[in-house]
């Protein structure tokens, strides 16, 4: 399982974002499944709103439901390890969308996170693993 971030799936929607390429094909050869928690949803939409307009903001809306990847929905659990997360972090700051992602990661026991943001994911140690693999 590969939990996605926003950056990815940002660099999808914009041709013209330096990462675009690498994380088309990153998603075209994922083997396992994608999970995107609910607040990376709610972040890449904001994004590519204010960056590319209402129209991309619906046509990236509209290509998750016939996809496969998997909206994760936030559990209270979730919010206390992301509580803990951020206040331990706070220095970097890792932020509410990537502690999510992290707690999520941790729930689901994933390794793996597709995300263009190496500074905070490269730091952060989970619970369950010595260290994330990052793709692409």
């Amino acid at each position: 399982m590969i939990v996605v971030d926003t950056g990815p799936l940002y660099a999808v929607a914009d041709t013209n974002d330096a990462h675009h390429l690498d994380c088309v094909l990153a998603f075209e050869q994922a083997t396992e499944p994608l999970v995107v928690p609910i607040s990376v949803v709610v972040e890449t939409s904001f994004l590519i709103e204010r960056c590319l307009g209402a129209p991309a903001e619906a046509a990236f809306l509209s290509s998750l439901a016939p996809s496969d990847v998997e909206v994760e929905q936030l559990l209270r659990p979730d919010l206390d390890r992301m509580a803990e997360l951020v206040s331990v972090y706070g220095d970097l700051p890792l932020g509410t969308v990537d502690a999510s992602v992290v707690a999520v990661a941790e729930r689901l026991g994933a390794t793996t996170l597709l995300t263009i943001d190496r500074r905070h994911f490269s730091v952060v140690r989970p619970r369950h693993t010595n260290a994330f693999t990052l793709v692409p």
